[in-house]
């Protein structure tokens, strides 16, 4: 592609909002001049760098405009108006939208109404990498900067390479998008796309946290005994706390292999080393914490079997086989990944016995079992 005809997607104007001024004048402009087909979003936060994850940034396309718009500056409430333009559109493009679901969801209990997902068709269309880097790169030959990757998008004010970074996120979007609607009705793949990106969508929705008695059960609890649990439990509770009065996330301050790592030594010596790096009042906060755990009766300690979340699945190992089989074939006669037709997790249902033929058909959306139902039993 000539650098000509990428300089169309530089030539929309582009807005910095963080005032509820602006924010209104931007709105006010953009229901005057869009066109409600399509919308592009995506969303920056504060995950590797705050206790709390926060969303720090939303950047937006419309066929008239781009905006980069901080929350930080007037909070969701102000936002709700924005929530409700975006609606408008018959479409909203994102790219690998899960986290970005899941951020609108927790800060406004709200997400877009159509999500299409430029991650999803790329997978349709047989990409082997389909990170929006490669498929920027792919499509239009442009190299886009990673340098902001990782940055700490809560502080203020932004660079302008973060603000660049930013924009560049969603500039290409509703022409990739468009590209790729069209290459998926030419491979009659639209209905498959379209219904998968609903059913993601879904997903995130009904997604609930993971339960408190899972949460500290870091890589490596299976191996302890109740003793090691109980001290676990106690050290990860003490990081918690730790990481809230420091607005830090875990991974920054105690790591999860130096958390198993005192429990162990507790477990087995009776005493913990402190990781060399802490200070002194991290420090004596972790031996109050040890000391309290140490009164605690052993009948109290957490059990090594976590509540059950399922029934266990009898599964038929030889229909597994004929199920991965014909998924197999499927995919390489289609040139995509199995994955996407079925994974482990749903062909495992589709092969108990245990498991009702309502629920079975729950676990397909139309294409994937349209795909299927030469393997499948009545």
């Amino acid at each position: 592609m000539t650098t000509a005809s990428l300089d169309r997607f530089h030539t929309l104007p582009e807005s910095y909002i963080d005032s509820e001024d602006d924010l209104a004048a931007f709105l006010n402009k953009e229901r005057d001049a869009s066109v409600y087909a399509a919308c592009a979003i995506d969303t920056e936060a504060d995950s590797m760098h705050s206790y709390e994850t926060k969303l720090c940034l939303i950047q937006f396309a419309s066929a008239t405009e781009l905006a980069v718009i901080d929350p930080l500056a007037f909070g969701p409430e102000a936002l709700a108006a924005f929530a409700k333009f975006v609606d408008r559109f018959d479409i909203t493009w994102m790219h690998g939208a899960d986290y970005d679901i899941s951020m609108f969801k927790k800060t406004f209990q709200w997400v877009p109404r159509r999500i299409f997902d430029t991650q999803i068709a790329a997978r349709f269309l047989g990409a082997d990498k389909f990170g929006l880097a490669n498929l920027l790169k792919a499509a239009y030959g442009v190299v886009v900067s990673k340098q902001s990757q990782k940055a700490d998008w809560s502080k203020r004010p932004l660079t302008e390479t973060m603000i660049a970074y930013a924009y560049n996120d969603v500039r290409y979007l509703l022409d990739l998008g468009a590209t790729h609607l069209e290459r998926l009705a030419d491979a009659g793949r639209l209905v498959w796309f379209e219904e998968s990106c609903a059913a993601a969508r879904e997903t995130v929705m009904n997604r609930d946290g993971r339960s408190e008695e899972e949460l500290w059960r870091i890589t490596g609890w299976g191996n302890l005994s109740q003793k090691g649990l109980h001290f676990l439990k106690s050290l990860w509770y003490w990081r918690d706390e730790e990481c809230a009065k420091l607005d830090r996330p875990a991974f920054k301050f105690v790591g999860n292999p130096e958390i198993l790592r005192m429990a162990i030594q507790l477990e087995t010596e009776g005493m913990a080393t402190p990781p060399h790096f802490l200070r002194e009042r991290h420090v004596q906060r972790l031996h109050e914490a040890i000391a309290a755990a140490r009164t605690v009766s052993p009948r109290q300690y957490p059990s090594r079997k976590l509540p059950p979340s399922g029934m266990r699945l009898d599964i038929d190992e030889n229909y597994l086989e004929r199920i991965r089989e014909h998924r197999n074939h499927a995919a390489a006669r289609l040139g995509i990944e199995g994955t996407l037709i079925a994974t482990r997790g749903v062909m495992e249902m589709l092969a108990a016995s245990n498991v009702s033929a309502s629920e079975k058909e729950a676990t397909l959306l139309t294409w994937q079992r349209e795909l299927l139902q030469d393997c499948l039993r009545g």
